[in-house]
């Protein structure tokens, strides 16, 4: 079929060709998701592709030309084929996988056509049968069989498990058979287990031809070899891989290890070619170290020259077959893996196993009934491929190990190699659709040098090909072929970046100039033509030198180049150069040398500006190719010369060019020949000293502004100017230049003397002087001058403002004071007009700073005016402030403007002015007066802080304004206090720095040079505070909850913060793009000023604790940290947790009315408000929140994560605003949320209703009643009594919880604060669980003493061995599972074998094949089959209702070990809070000791129902807790016994602890300590308990009038006979009852057990007595609804947590339940009440039911009789819940079953719910199932006392000897495997049984 052809619906499109520098690989997208295989026909080149539905046949250019259609198609895999839909109700369109595409290359005679081969194809509809079909055309069908049989059954008919297959041709098949002589051919497929028809083994043996009825193609028949297996399900292989290679096929797969370790394992089979039968099969498992255990995909190449296995392998999750995506690459030598297989075959054969040093290293696998033998020697030479008496199947111990050539952490799923050039790569793809190369070594390393991203995100199937060039790998992904090049040298632009990827198929080709494969290049066989990166040489073609390097652009020369690699070249070919673009020139070779001329100048692009040469790349080419390159420096004289126009001369010669200078022609040129023939050569040969040259000034070079001067210069070299030209002086200020005529003077030592002509410089300048630039001109030619030759032009009045400052400038600038008009100024001598003044004015001070010192001195004060002096030593000692000398400093002086000078000391307070004297003249004055006064420090606050420093120290004082605030220093010690706030003159506040010890030390501030100490005031240094605890560790974003931080020396922190650093989304995202910056940043700057942060103020509640409350942060804000700033000490919270703080979006709560938010919530009083929200838990706990309601408070009970219950004051309280109604709100940490109005429901009468209402109203209530009384009327006659009695009940139970409803909220509110600290102890200690161990034993023995879980094997050691040895044989009988079920059936049909007995034997088995729970319940899966036969037949409904037989107990036992790790993980915690619940609530109300009879149950029949007055009392126990005695506050009650106040005392004391943890209560004696001398032991009898009559009552703390806040103690019990409180162990129940009886005392506690005896019997039962019971469950149905109520919450956590879909439902659940489907189905049962009956007495009734009622068996508790009757209830309630019949009630039905009425149809609707979710969810979890159980055996089996079991289980052999050895020897396939013989054996072990042995 052409590709025009194909069907509309197909959705294909070819990918464009791409461009070969970018580009994806080409490719074409199919239909068939996913496509799973993919097969090239070498010979065609064609391409053929199987996945979902779909089948296609490309051409090897990606063009589609075939298309068939696959499925999907009516089928089942319960069903066989052919389908009929009335025949097979579970049909349904099915999709059809492709399992095998495979390529039978030459077709038998009766082939249908003339053609070469065919494709076979094989799905996994209709059990897995394969067609043939046409290679050229696959639309033509070949072959395909209309009525399969079950031998015709090929692949696996699951898409989840895998199949491989391999056809071959074997050697010595017998006579060419057909008319053309063909040989036969065969399929060997490997396929892993699937749930289907009959079992098929691993690897089976196909018939392809010849085909002669009555064989049939693809057919598995006798003569054909398969590997038989002992179990299916444990041997599970999934095969990635069969292929033939010399004399042998190979199978490649991976399970899990039986022999060993059970981990999974991958292993390589193989099998002789020749061999038909399966007697030459061995295998060994392979090891990739780094614990790569599971392989993914391989192939057969070549590495080195030899065969070699290629696989790619990852490590695998857990002890599971589930790959991660940790994977590598493994090569394993083919040469190699045939020797470990032959040794293992060669141990087998004649070492039995054993290796010489006598470990195992080969075995018989697959749990068949051979073993390894001791034959001759010569075995493996006479059968290398086996024989009928030679051992078989073997598996190798010893592994063949390689160590990764390659890892990656994506997950590897395919591998196909090639060899170029003698080096292997190695084609990776991966599972996310990428191709990786890899070079892998000889010593088969490898490293990865390329990764092409072939399809994003679509894993790489197994099948890898190459095509026939080996130039392109096909690549097969989800839904696309793609077609991918082996290299991409084509991509390479040049020979550095094609040798640098390192790419085996790539190398450089030097004459064609491009990267190519070798045979690509023509001259690849001549020398370094191609070069290649794995060469030795592994480099380009390269200039090695040039010659000249350098080259002026003025002239052209040769150019030779020194190339290294040069290729070889033909006389007649020849090589260019080509400078830059310029045209090529011809080259000469002379070896490796090239010879080439220089570009004429002419054809040079010019100098680029500001440099002055130009390099050119010099390219060697070869025509248009360019082989390599080198770089040329074409240099520019005159450009040098250009660039320096003050020195030309001097800049041409010096230049590193060797440039000479022209001086009459000013020219910079390479030529050492001038135009005018006057040359100064370079710098090389003195050209500097040559240069003409205005070298110095004669005049002076300062020149004052404003008069005129004249300016000397001096030259040299100037004599070889010979022209007329006239010489003049320039002078450059600013952008001014002054042109002077000159006038020359040529001295005897040639040197010219230039006198400019006299001129006056006048501009403005800012500064005394200023710089300007000379040089001399020959008429338009510049004379060169010497670098920094300048006249220092300067004006004297800039800058000298006053007289001192114009005489201190330095005399030679000749400057004075010039006292003319119009003001006195500074000016050149010269210039002044009058005469110059010789003193100056007397000193003028403007300002002093500062106006205050202390008397000590030493503060610096400064001095600013006018004429201070002309130098320092003018003002030096003439300085005095209030008549004291200042010392004046001469670094800070300032000519004429600024003195600073040090105080000297005063001695006492004083005021004046600043006195200053220069030199002879009169002194100045200032007008501001200064004052020393003397500061005074007073105190200081606080005086303690951290040694980190950080505390803010507040010194008090007087006058602390002293001096300059630079002048204040605060000293701690020695270590400065740092001032942080404006300082006042009363207070200076400092921050403490960081001490390097702790303890006291003198504050001090200095003013200046003078110290004050703080009198009486030493500041502590303490250590740092330590923060060592933070709770909790979560807030809302509102903030405001406190967290309690505990720790020590926190008092010395001043200002405890806790700092949250935020940071916004916006600015998140950004940081997101650079976070490598980011975090450089943070590591070194810190927290920097752009860090925001918020912050609050913690409070310090003591040393060890303060509260700090957390900050709000903005929802756009993300919380970055959180940490507390304790003055200095920072600490991190997560330093202090190891954790995060957390924020949490802020709760939701709900208006109390939801519909009208602005009604009124109506309350009525005595009750509890109800607040419904969401996440109200998750940053809050219950003792934060608050509720207010009005102006009172609403006392929170309760809270949990979406109900808040608090208890508002009786009375209506008052409203904080303006309504009159008061509003609830709550409280959680700054959260204020309002819930709205709240009325109270008041009793007062309604208002009056006016008469004619009344009328009106009694004349529609009277019509209204008529009219309903009639409608009742005609309804009784039709209407059934049951059904009224039901709702009448329903009626009266709704009145009756309507009543005690408000009761059940407050004890709900109480419960559940009692539950809430409970919660914390669960969150603590936690659910006290049962050890796996105890667990079992309860459940599998429940009742039995010495179960034997804890029992040792009681043997004498004489027999010991020999029973062991026994014992073992007997476990391998069990492990048989024909043995299994013969025993279980035989012992089943004994008379004496009591259903005790069946369930001990059940439980037994479970002990001894714990290790092996696959096939227990392979055996438990048989044998339920069976049980289901037998239901059928009679009545299918009563399955499983009973545990009957061995089976149904093995059931149990099985659902209990599967369902352990979900109770422990799920159910155990809502479990253990029930029975919390239950007993809280049960211990608040009095339990008669006696009778077990409670006041607060839920069982009727244990209600205690007498009105008994009682008390709380609260004791004081005592508990010593090491050393330290504590006292405990436990509530009890006056009415209980002594022995109920001791649980009760140690169920406080030792709350959350394991009952069995906690020592016993008769073990202990309760004292009553009253006074220091009053000791008091309490007993339940003494010799004070009261008896009347024949009745005796057991001592209650009423008895001993025991007060309330009574002090007691538990001590330990002494020995019976102390004293009259020890006449009987205490207890509760019989030993004390069967005491008193033998005495003939009847003991009572609350209640008497039953009437005086005395009273006649007639009398009991009188009609008074019985109206009197006929009432009660009417007067306290109240009691047992309250706590009904009360414990709802926790009876729904549990159902809930049982029956909930949420989470995935335990595995083993699934597949129990995914089991009875499928008998349902077998066996035609299609009544959906059945399967429901059956799930529910296998899964609720079965287990549940048994845990609900007996905790103990899960948690470490006791269970009383008064809580076993609140569980029995419970339970039952459970079970009504399961069941499918309506749940009706009438008058004449149980209480208990009244209580839950209105609940049991939602528990209904949970179960169903469970039951169809799991029914619709996918099945298959066999697979699933089968790891857990692998799991779950490795796990617990060592918890199983195995031999004991087995010890056990033969107690019940020997019993029934004759007939299980009978039942034995009359099956024959037990007569096959010798199974009496072998049970003999056993006998004759265990007890020296006699046998007929």
């Amino acid at each position: 079929m052409l590709a025009s052809s194909l069907p509309p619906l197909l959705l294909l499109f070819l990918l464009p060709t791409p461009s070969p520098a970018s580009s994806p690989p080409r490719g074409v997208d199919l239909e068939g998701t996913p496509l799973s295989h993919l097969l090239l026909d070498p010979r065609s080149g064609t391409l053929y592709v199987g996945g979902v539905d779909h089948l296609y046949q490309l051409t090897s250019d990606l063009r589609v030309t075939a298309h068939v259609r696959t499925g999907p198609q009516l089928d089942s895999p319960d069903c066989l084929p052919p389908i009929v839909a009335n025949d097979c109700p579970s049909a349904t369109p099915t999709h059809n996988y492709n399992k095998l595409l495979l390529l039978e290359e030459e077709a038998g005679p009766e082939g249908h056509g003339a053609e070469s081969g065919s494709l076979i194809v094989c799905g996994t509809l209709f059990q897995g049968i394969c067609e043939k079909r046409s290679l050229s055309n696959i639309t033509e069908l070949l072959y395909r069989t209309t009525n399969p049989v079950d031998t015709q059954y090929v692949a696996a008919n699951d898409p989840r498990i895998s199949t491989v297959a391999v056809i071959v041709t074997p050697d010595g098949a017998g006579p060419t058979t057909g008319r053309g002589g063909s040989r036969m051919r065969l399929m060997l497929v490997g396929r892993g287990y699937t749930k289907g028809p009959g079992d098929i083994p691993p690897i089976t043996t196909r018939r392809l031809f010849p085909v002669t009825p009555p064989r049939r193609m693809f057919s598995q028949e006798e003569e054909l070899g398969k590997l038989v297996v002992g179990s299916y399900s444990e041997y599970n292989n999934h095969f990635v891989k069969a292929f033939a290679h010399g004399k042998h096929i190979y199978f490649l797969f991976s399970r899990r290890d039986m022999w060993h370790k059970k981990e999974y394992r991958t292993y390589v089979s193989r099998l002789c070619l020749s061999d038909r039968s399966f007697y030459s099969y061995v295998e060994v498992p392979l090891l990739c170290e780094g614990g790569y255990n599971l392989a993914q995909g391989a192939w057969l190449g070549n590495h080195t020259g030899s065969p070699a296995l290629f696989m790619v392998m990852s490590a695998g999750q857990a002890s599971t077959p589930m790959a991660t995506s940790r994977s590598a690459l493994c090569v394993y030598g083919m040469e190699q893996l045939d020797t470990m297989l032959i040794r293992a075959q060669e141990v087998c054969y004649t070492q039995a196993g054993r290796g010489s040093s006598g470990q195992e290293e080969a075995y018989i696998e697959y749990q068949v009934s051979s073993r390894c033998l001791k034959l001759p020697k010569a075995s493996l030479v006479d059968y290398p491929c086996g024989g009928e008496h030679t051992p078989n199947p073997i598996a190798s111990t010893v592994p063949l190990t390689a160590k990764p050539s390659f890892t990656c952490t994506s997950h590897l799923s395919a591998v196909a190699t090639a060899t170029e050039a003698g080096l292997t790569i190695a084609f990776l793809g991966d599972r996310q659709g990428t191709l990786h190369k890899v070079l892998v070594h000889e010593d088969t390393s490898g490293h990865l040098y390329s990764s092409v991203p072939v399809h994003p995100n679509s894993p790489v199937s197994a099948d890898l090909l190459l095509d026939q060039k080996q130039e392109h790998v096909y690549v097969l992904t989800h839904n696309r072929l793609s077609k991918v090049s082996v290299s991409s040298c084509e991509k390479q632009p040049d020979c550095g970046s094609c040798l640098s990827m390192s790419d085996p198929y790539c190398g450089w080709c030097v004459l064609q100039g491009r990267c190519t494969r070798k045979h690509e290049c023509e001259r690849h066989l001549q020398p370094n033509h191609w070069l290649w990166s794995f060469s030795q040489t592994d480099q380009c073609v390269r200039v090695e030198s040039l010659q000249p390097a350098n080259q002026s652009r003025d002239t052209q020369t040769e150019v030779t180049l020194s190339v290294l690699l040069l290729p070889s070249l033909s006389s007649t070919e020849s090589l260019f150069c080509e400078f830059g673009k310029l045209p090529p020139s011809p080259a000469q070779i002379t070896g490796n040398n090239i010879t080439c001329q220089s570009p004429e100048p002419r054809l040079l692009q010019a100098t680029p500006l500001g440099t002055d040469h130009l390099i050119l790349p010099v390219a060697v080419k070869f025509g248009n190719v360019t082989i390599t390159t080198g770089k040329m420096t074409f240099y520019d004289c005159e450009a040098v010369s250009r660039h320096n126009q003050t020195s030309q001369c001097l800049s041409c010669v010096s230049s590193v060019w060797g440039c000479n200078w022209c001086p009459l022609d000013q020219l910079c040129s390479h030529s050492s020949n001038c135009p005018h023939h006057h040359t100064i050569l370079n710098h090389r040969v003195n050209g500097l000293s040559s240069c003409p040259l205005v070298y110095a000034l004669q005049s002076p070079a300062l020149v004052p502004m404003g008069l005129t001067t004249t300016v000397v210069l001096l030259g040299r070299n100037l004599d070889i100017y010979t022209d007329t030209a006239d010489y003049m002086c320039v002078v450059a200020v600013k952008e001014v230049q002054f042109n002077l005529s000159a006038s020359v003077q040529k001295t005897d030592d040639h040197t010219h003397t230039f006198t400019c002509s006299p001129h006056q410089f006048q501009f403005e300048v800012s500064e005394l002087q200023y710089s300007a630039a000379v040089y001399l001109r020959r008429g338009e030619r510049r004379i060169d001058a010497s670098p920094g030759l300048t006249l220092q032009l300067y004006d004297c009045s800039a800058g000298q403002s006053d007289c001192s400052q114009c005489r201190a400038v330095p005399p030679e600038y000749g400057c004075v004071w010039c006292p003319g008009s119009p003001a006195p100024s500074c000016v050149f001598n010269l210039s002044c007009s009058s005469a110059a003044s010789d003193t100056c004015p007397p000193p003028h001070i403007t300002q002093i700073v500062p106006v205050t010192g202390p008397l000590e001195g030493g503060v610096l004060l400064t001095i600013t005016g006018s004429n201070l002096g002309m130098k320092f030593e003018d003002v030096e000692g003439g300085i005095s402030v209030a008549g004291v000398d200042c010392v004046a400093q001469a670094e800070e002086y300032h000519i004429s403007t600024r003195v600073v000078c040090e105080l000297g000391p005063s001695g006492k307070q004083k005021k004046g002015p600043v006195l200053i004297r220069v030199g002879p003249s009169a002194s100045g004055r200032s007008t501001q007066e200064f004052t020393y006064q003397d500061p005074q420090l007073l105190g200081l606050v606080p005086d303690k802080g951290p040694v980190s420093g950080g505390t803010r120290l507040t010194i008090r004082g007087r006058q602390l304004l002293t001096g300059q605030a630079s002048d204040l220093q605060a000293f701690l010690g020695q270590q400065p206090c740092f001032i942080v706030e404006e300082v006042t003159d009363s207070q200076l506040v400092c921050q403490t720095g960081r001490s390097n010890r702790t303890g006291g030390v003198s504050v001090s501030v200095f003013f200046g040079k003078a110290e004050k100490v703080v009198p009486n005031g030493a500041f502590k240094y303490m250590d740092d505070p330590v923060i060592t605890e933070v709770e909790p560790g979560e807030s809302y974003q509102a903030g405001g909850r406190m967290l309690l931080v505990e720790g020590s020396n926190l008092d010395v922190v001043q200002r405890p913060l806790v700092v949250v650093w935020v940071e916004p989304e916006t600015q998140r995202e950004v940081k997101r793009k650079r976070r490598r910056q980011a975090l450089l940043s943070a590591k070194q700057q810190g927290f920097n000023h752009s860090v925001t942060t918020v912050s609050e103020m913690c409070v310090l509640d003591s040393p060890s604790q303060m509260s700090c409350p957390t900050p709000k942060v903005s929802p756009q804000f993300k919380v970055k940290d959180l940490w507390f700033q304790l003055d200095n000490v920072r600490v991190h919270y997560e330093t202090i947790k190891g954790e995060s703080f957390v924020y949490h979006p802020n709760p939701e709560l709900y208006p109390l009315n939801k519909e009208a938010p602005d009604t009124p919530y109506r309350f009525k009083p005595g009750g509890v408000i109800a607040v419904e929200g969401v996440h109200l838990t998750r940053a809050m706990s219950r003792q934060e929140v608050r509720a207010r309601l009005g102006d009172e408070e609403c006392e929170v009970k309760t809270l949990d994560s979406t109900h808040l219950y608090c208890e508002p004051p009786e009375a209506q309280p008052n409203s904080l605003d303006h309504n009159d109604l008061p509003t609830l709100k709550v409280l959680m940490g700054n959260l204020e949320v309002d819930l709205g109005l709240v009325q109270y429901d008041s009793d007062s009468p309604l208002p009056p209703v006016p008469l004619a209402a009344q009328i009106g109203l009694a004349a529609g209530a009277a019509v209204i009643i008529l009219s309903v009384l009639v409608v009742i009327l005609m309804y009784r006659r039709k209407s059934k009594q049951a059904l009224r009695d039901y709702k009448k009940v329903l009626l009266q139970l709704e009145t009756l919880e309507i009543n005690v409803g408000d009761q059940c909220r407050k004890e709900f509110t109480d419960l559940m604060t009692e539950m809430m600290d409970l919660s914390s102890d669960v969150g603590g200690p936690g659910v006290p669980l049962l050890d796996y161990k105890t667990y079992a034993e309860r459940v599998f023995f429940p009742g039995q003493q010495g179960a034997p879980l804890s029992r040792q094997l009681d043997l004498p050691e004489s027999r010991r061995i020999t029973v062991e040895q026994g014992l073992q044989q007997l476990n391998n009988l069990l492990n048989n599972r024909l043995f299994l079920t013969r025993f279980i059936h035989t012992l089943e049909a004994q008379q004496g074998f009591s259903q005790r007995d069946r369930g001990y034997v059940a439980s037994l088995l479970t002990m001894a094949l714990h290790d092996k729970l696959e096939y227990f319940t392979e055996v438990m899966k048989s044998l339920l089959q069976d049980l289901v036969q037998q239901y059928v037949a009679k009545n299918p409904k009563l399955m499983l209702r009973r545990t009957e037989t061995v089976v149904e107990k093995m059931l149990t036992n099985w659902m209990s070990i599967c369902l352990y790790s979900f109770l422990k993980d799920v159910a155990g915690e809502p479990l253990y809070m029930l029975y919390r619940a239950i007993k809280y609530q049960v211990d608040k109300g009095p339990v008669d000791s006696v009778t077990g009879k409670a006041k607060r149950t839920l069982n009727d029949s244990h209600l205690l129902r007498e009105d008994i007055e009682y008390s709380a009392v609260t004791l004081t126990v005592l508990v010593k807790n090491g050393v330290e005695v504590q006292h405990c506050p436990v509530k009890v009650l006056d009415l209980d016994t002594i022995t109920q106040v001791k649980d009760k005392i140690l169920d406080q004391v030792y709350k959350g602890a394991p009952f069995s943890q906690r020592p016993a209560a008769d073990s202990l004696d309760l004292e009553w300590r009253s006074g220091q001398a009053g000791h008091l032991t309490l007993s339940d009898d003494d010799v004070t308990a009261v008896v009347q009559g024949r009745w005796k009552r057991i001592n209650t703390l009423q008895h001993y009038k025991v007060p309330d806040g009574a002090t007691v103690a538990l001590i330990p019990r002494c020995s019976a006979g102390n004293g009259v409180s020890q006449v009987f162990q205490t207890g509760e129940k019989t030993p004390m009852l069967e005491g008193e009886e033998e005495e003939g005392l009847r003991l009572w506690h609350l209640v008497k057990s039953s009437e005086d005896p005395e009273i006649p019997k007639h009398r009991k039962s009188s009609m008074r007595e019985r109206e009197r019971a006929k009432a009660i469950p009417e007067i306290y149905l109240t009691r047992l609804l309250s706590m009904k109520g009360t414990l709802q919450k926790f009876v729904d956590d549990v159902f809930v947590a049982i029956l909930s879909t949420k989470r995935p439902p335990p595995i083993a659940v699934r597949f129990f339940f995914d089991f009875l489907d499928d008998m349902a189905e077998k066996h035609g049962i299609d009544d959906p009440e059945t399967v429901h009956i059956w799930k529910t007495n296998s899964l609720p009734l079965r287990f549940w039911v048994n845990i609900l009622k007996n905790p103990q068996f899960v948690l470490d508790v006791q269970v009383t009789d008064s809580i076993d009757a609140v569980l029995s209830v419970i339970a039952q309630t459970f079970i009504d819940s399961c069941t499918t019949s309506e749940h009706k009630v009438g008058r004449d039905s149980p209480v208990n079953k009244l209580l839950y009425a209105r609940e049991i149809p939602r528990y209904k609707q949970l179960v169903e719910r469970y039951y169809s979710d799991i029914h619709s969810a996918a099945s298959g979890c066999y697979q699933e199932m089968n790891s857990t159980l692998t799991e779950l055996s490795g796990s617990f089996a060592s918890e199983m006392n195995t031999h004991v079991a087995l010890h056990e289980l033969y107690k019940y052999i020997n019993k029934y000897y004759d007939q299980v050895i009978m039942a034995l020897e009359e099956d024959s396939s037990g007569q096959k495997m010798q199974l009496a013989y072998r049970l003999q054996q056993v006998a004759a072990l265990v007890e020296n049984k006699v046998t007929d042995l």
